[in-house]
């Protein structure tokens, strides 16, 4: 057997987080039933934040992505339009230095990446260069947005503020975003922010705001029709249909003179995988990607409109969609579940606490691609993944609609 001391980082880090994510269950059991004392609350809350911060100057293991984040606000810096060209084209040779695009992912590829987060890596490279820890402290001020927002959202609706560390806590987003400097952070606070205003009926401004979150990545597109049916009036369902999309098509603008910001946005929604279990249950039976795909969006979009027509409360509804996004995705890496993991002090749901933790199992799909350059997926990966999650989904959905 291997010496724990002589494992690689990725092998340590699959231990880590597979280790620390079935701890996760057992803590969250715990804090369900425990009574919390506002001084163990204040220890354990700080204990998370210390945790991230400790992890934000060290390099990252479980992705690559913070490199591609980078190159593209050193290309924004250099005054180039970073949709124009690959990170490997000619044209940006001369920024070519000793670790960029070296380590950048699909180099071939135009970025994926929204103008929003592209003034964030911009910012983060202003800050850093070529180091991650720049981008990666913009991330840790968002966390902290983050962790400040859910304590006055559980506060507003009389939730029990120990609940804040099922996120303060959860291994999920520290890893995703102290250590390996996931975009998806950013957005995090955005989404609360809009919901706190929401509930606080000041609706355009939360719905701009859902816009922004959605300019970071497009999750909040379902919850749209939750707040559409929710609105008795026409001119409320007018603002929920448009207001979102006015600075979601605004970011864009600048960009479009010299080049398509949409090139590789398209090529990844039609044409990535990853770990979405509904989506290859799918594909095996009809053996067509697209085909797969359409039945998935299907599915998806009936799934929400029934959940916006029961007209759930915003919080209940919200964390039921994103759920329903993450089940019918062809792509679900670990940390786009961060955006469920964020409401789970809000709504303290099995499911979603289940997901967080066995989302974990994904990495082992890395691992084997870091060790031996075999990018597989394993159907027993996905059922140990999603079976609990689908079970404890499907109870709450039929038999305890209540939170646990």
């Amino acid at each position: 057997m291997q010496p724990f001391f002589s494992l690689r980082p990725v092998e340590l880090y699959t231990i880590a987080f597979l280790g620390s994510s079935a701890m996760y269950i057992v803590f969250a059991f715990w804090l369900k039933k425990a009574a919390i004392s506002r001084p163990l609350l204040q220890t354990l809350l700080a204990a998370g934040i210390l945790l991230r911060i400790a992890l934000v100057p060290l390099v990252p293991v479980g992705s690559d992505d913070i490199y591609r984040y980078i190159w593209d606000g050193k290309v924004q810096s250099a005054g180039i339009n970073p949709y124009r060209h690959a990170p490997d084209a000619p044209e940006l040779e001369d920024l070519h230095s000793a670790e960029l695009p070296s380590l950048v992912n699909h180099p071939s590829m135009k970025t994926v990446y929204f103008p929003l987060t592209q003034w964030a890596f911009w910012l983060g490279y202003q800050m850093a260069g070529e180091h991650p820890w720049g981008i990666k402290f913009l991330l840790l001020a968002a966390e902290l947005g983050t962790l400040l927002l859910l304590v006055n959202l559980l506060r507003w609706n009389g939730i029990p503020e120990k609940h804040v560390l099922l996120y303060a806590l959860c291994p999920l987003p520290i890893l995703m975003f102290a250590l390996d400097g996931h975009i998806d952070a950013l957005g995090l606070p955005v989404l609360l922010l809009a919901l706190l205003l929401w509930i606080r009926d000041r609706k355009v401004t939360s719905l701009l705001l859902l816009g922004i979150s959605m300019s970071v990545k497009p999750v909040a597109l379902v919850i749209l029709p939750l707040l559409f049916f929710r609105e008795k009036g026409l001119s409320g369902r007018l603002r929920v249909l448009f207001l979102p999309f006015v600075p979601m098509i605004l970011q864009f603008l600048p960009y479009f003179f010299t080049a398509n910001p949409l090139e590789s946005i398209v090529t990844f929604s039609v044409h990535w995988t990853f770990n979405g279990a509904v989506f290859e249950a799918i594909y095996m039976v009809v053996a067509n990607n697209q085909l797969a795909r359409l039945v998935c969006a299907v599915l998806l979009g009936a799934g929400v409109v029934v959940l916006a027509i029961r007209r759930k409360d915003v919080l209940n509804g919200t964390y039921a969609a994103i759920l329903m996004l993450l089940l019918f995705s062809p792509v679900v890496h670990p940390w786009y579940v961060s955006w469920l993991a964020v409401l789970l002090p809000l709504v303290s749901r099995w499911s979603g606490i289940l997901f967080v933790a066995t989302v974990s199992l994904s990495t082992l799909t890395v691992l084997n691609y870091q060790l031996t350059g075999d990018w597989s997926q394993h159907p027993w990966v996905l059922v140990l993944e999603y079976a609990p999650v689908l079970v404890a989904g499907l109870y709450e959905l039929f038999i305890s609609p209540e939170p646990a």
